[in-house]
């Protein structure tokens, strides 16, 4: 398989890392407006390759996406002073025009993945200027939200986070839902498996592990910049299971026609990968306050998306 990278930056540049440590791709190449910035990258990752697999890792233009399976978009624009918030987004909406329609100039078969931010909008944006199938245009969503759900829950219980299964659903940013009520430990739900375990999960266990979660990325931010690390390793998971038609469930962001009454929306719940890309939905059941608390994510960000204008 043949993986693009268009945006060298931390996002984009930790994403093919990530990629070639698990020798998902075949060849990966990274393009950026800052050509020296790409083949730096490049150069770098590629060093790491011996190490790892037999990836080829370099720099290019967007000629040398022909071929690629998947493009991940980690590519934008920085906010300026005094811009809002919508100007922005308006702004990115121009480079996505500019970058999406040179991708499918050479590639009109490749799998675009989001990872700019907002990514629900983006994804959105993307969608609609690609007009591919909303399943061919994925957001990398609340992918890393819900690992970093599983992980806090699985420090509390003292277990690995691969037999924790819970899901962080709707918009990746302020607004997001973590579904508690459908958390389960292997074959039991949480509530169950924490008791037997003596680990109950109390209400300030909750609000600890809400807040670890929903105030992770300004942590980050604040002590180092940005975060890249986590999304990068999240990007190569998805990619791996479009290459190995795996069929694995994630918590990623595509265009839905109606989500909690409310749509067409971008916005992560459970999905189904596979090689075609987003394969089918999966409809959690929720509570009450969740299914209220989704669908005020799902109307922000379909009020947002539809201010662009697109």
């Amino acid at each position: 398989m043949k993986l693009g990278v268009v945006g060298a930056g931390m996002v984009g540049s930790s994403a093919a890392f990530a990629a070639g440590l698990r020798g998902t791709a075949r060849e990966i190449v990274l393009v950026d407006r800052n050509e020296a910035l790409a083949v730096a990258q490049a150069e770098d990752i590629s060093h790491a390759m011996p190490f790892a697999s037999a990836t080829i890792v370099r720099a290019g233009g967007y000629g040398d996406l022909a071929g690629a399976s998947v493009v991940v978009i980690a590519a934008g624009v920085g906010q300026k002073p005094g811009e809002s918030r919508l100007e922005l987004l308006g702004r990115n909406a121009e480079v996505f025009r500019q970058v999406i329609g040179e991708i499918l100039t050479v590639e009109p078969n490749a799998i675009l993945l989001i990872a700019s931010n907002p990514v629900d909008i983006m994804t959105d944006v993307a969608t609609r200027l690609s007009k591919l199938p909303a399943g061919r245009v994925i957001g990398s969503g609340t992918i890393l939200d819900t690992a970093r759900f599983r992980s806090l829950l699985s420090r509390h219980l003292e277990i690995t986070p691969h037999s924790v299964h819970a899901h962080v659903l709707g918009e990746h940013g302020d607004s997001e839902v973590l579904a508690w009520s459908g958390a389960r430990v292997g074959a039991l739900p949480l509530a169950d498996f924490a008791a037997q375990v003596s680990a109950p999960i109390t209400q300030a266990v909750r609000d600890q592990i809400d807040a670890g979660v929903r105030r992770a990325a300004y942590r980050i931010i604040d002590g180092k910049g940005a975060t890249y690390f986590g999304i990068g390793a999240g990007l190569a998971r998805i990619i791996a299971a479009i290459a190995s038609d795996e069929k694995a469930i994630f918590t990623l962001s595509i265009v839905t026609d109606e989500v909690a009454g409310v749509g067409p929306v971008a916005l992560s719940v459970p999905r189904v990968v596979g090689r075609e890309g987003i394969i089918s939905t999966i409809r959690p059941d929720l509570n009450t306050a969740e299914l209220e608390a989704l669908r005020a994510s799902a109307e922000l960000l379909k009020t947002t998306a539809d201010a662009i204008g697109i």
